[in-house]
C-alpha cells in the first residue's frame, strides 16, 4: 500500500510539472510588445581629459565620446560646444594653442561618433583660470569640456 500511494503521489508531481512546462514559455503570450521609455533629452555636459602637453585622444576619451553618443540616442541634438582648456604649465601663447587643438581634436572625433551633421561651436581659453589664488595650478584644466543641447524629436 505505502508503494502504491508513493508511487501515487510521484505520478502527480510528474505530471503536475509536464503541465508547467510548456515549448512557448509565458513571454510568447503577449499581444502587444513591451514599448522601451523614450529616451530622456535633457542638455548635458561631459569633459574629455588628455596627457600634459598632449592633444591626442585616449582610450578612455574615446569611451566618453562614444557614451555621450548613445545618451543623445534618440534625441535631437540642437548643439553642441566644445571648450579646449590648458593648465599654467608652459607660456600663454603655448597653452591657448595646445586648447585650440584639444578642442579642434574632440570636435572631429565626435563626427566620427555620430555629431557630423550637428554644428559644433568650438573654443579654446587657453590657460585662463588655470592658476588658484593659492598660486596652485590646476591638472584637472588638460581637458576638453563639452556641452550638449538636446531636446525630444
Amino acid at each position: 500500500m505505502k508503494t502504491t500511494t508513493k508511487f501515487i503521489a510521484l505520478s502527480g508531481a510528474v505530471l503536475a510539472l509536464a503541465g508547467c512546462a510548456e515549448t512557448q514559455g509565458p513571454w510568447r503570450t503577449l499581444r502587444k510588445p513591451v514599448a522601451a521609455a523614450p529616451p530622456t533629452c535633457g542638455d548635458f555636459q561631459s569633459s574629455v581629459y588628455f596627457e600634459q602637453d598632449s592633444a591626442a585622444l585616449t582610450r578612455e576619451a574615446r569611451m566618453v565620446l562614444s557614451g555621450a553618443q548613445a545618451q543623445a540616442r534618440g534625441c535631437l541634438v540642437k548643439s553642441v560646444r566644445v571648450i579646449g582648456l590648458a593648465d599654467a604649465v608652459g607660456t600663454s601663447d603655448a597653452n591657448l594653442a595646445l586648447s585650440r587643438r584639444r578642442a579642434e581634436t574632440v570636435t572631429s572625433a565626435l563626427a566620427k561618433v555620430g555629431f557630423g551633421k550637428v554644428d559644433i561651436d568650438a573654443a579654446a581659453v587657453g590657460d585662463a583660470g588655470a592658476v588658484a589664488a593659492s598660486g596652485a595650478t590646476a591638472p584637472l584644466r588638460r581637458r576638453a569640456d563639452i556641452l550638449f543641447d538636446l531636446e525630444t524629436r
